[in-house]
């Protein structure tokens, strides 16, 4: 199979299952109807996709990916006030970037509930619950960074028809009047909202790749030789941005 026909069918196969897993649901959608939409055959899908479970943690990888590396730059930063602020910030803006997988994993979410996209998107939610807590162990500090972290997603799942920039202003207007009660309440004032900035990625990963690299990436993915974390690792740059420009060349 050529390359850049693979590497386009691959792609297609994603944002068709994910249109599919939105109109009838994880659970009740087949691979073959997957195939049939796109006009392919059921052992096309499976070639690049060996499980119904591979395809949904691939839709899924940009989205933790992208989350991870939130958390871990908040983790880094040594002011709590400013590290709850980026990770606030920071997360609602992938959930708005992800909104459609974030939308399939938390409507499905009894049925995916033994699903690996969907614990590992818990684990990491409960890892930023534990950076917004920093060392305060309160009860009302705990269970005030939970229900923030609520209040970002649930907006974000039931307001799709709404612009994002309204729908991010009015997410953050009630998640700080909310943070700041809490941190006056703990005597750490919270800092004035901070004009917007490039997302802080890991050091020495950056977050776009040349116009060869990313036909690099795309080579090396479309011999299923290479995984995303082998490429991104090659590269110099995060899975996160491999999967962005695994789809550059695919048509719309």
């Amino acid at each position: 199979m050529d390359d850049k026909k693979s590497a386009d069918t691959r792609a297609r196969i994603l944002r068709t299952a994910l249109d599919l897993f939105a109109e009838r649901g994880y659970t009740n959608t087949s691979m073959q109807e997957i195939a049939t939409r796109l006009e392919i055959t059921k052992p096309t899908v499976f070639y690049h996709f060996p499980s119904k479970a591979i395809l949904l943690a691939t839709l899924c990888e940009p989205l933790t990916e992208d989350l991870e590396e939130v958390i871990v730059a908040a983790e880094a930063e040594e002011d709590l006030a400013r590290a709850r602020r980026d990770l606030i910030e920071g997360t609602l803006d992938v959930y708005i970037r992800h909104r459609r997988v974030l939308r399939l994993l938390l409507h499905d979410l009894t049925l995916l509930s033994h699903d690996h996209s969907f614990r590992r998107l818990v684990a990491l939610v409960q890892r930023s619950h534990k950076v917004f807590s920093g060392p305060e162990e309160d009860v009302t500090v705990r269970i005030r960074g939970v229900q923030i972290f609520a209040m970002l997603s649930d907006p974000v799942m039931f307001f799709d028809d709404l612009p994002v920039e309204r729908l991010r202003a009015e997410i953050l207007a009630g998640v700080w009047a909310l943070i700041d009660g809490v941190e006056a309440q703990f005597g750490r004032a919270a800092p004035a909202p901070a004009p917007a900035r490039p997302a802080r990625r890991r050091a020495g990963r950056p977050s776009v790749m040349d116009a060869a690299k990313a036909a690099r990436a795309r080579e090396m993915y479309a011999t299923g030789a290479h995984s995303v974390g082998d490429i991104a690792a090659r590269l110099g740059v995060s899975r996160a941005t491999v999967y962005r420009h695994l789809d550059d060349d695919a048509p719309s």
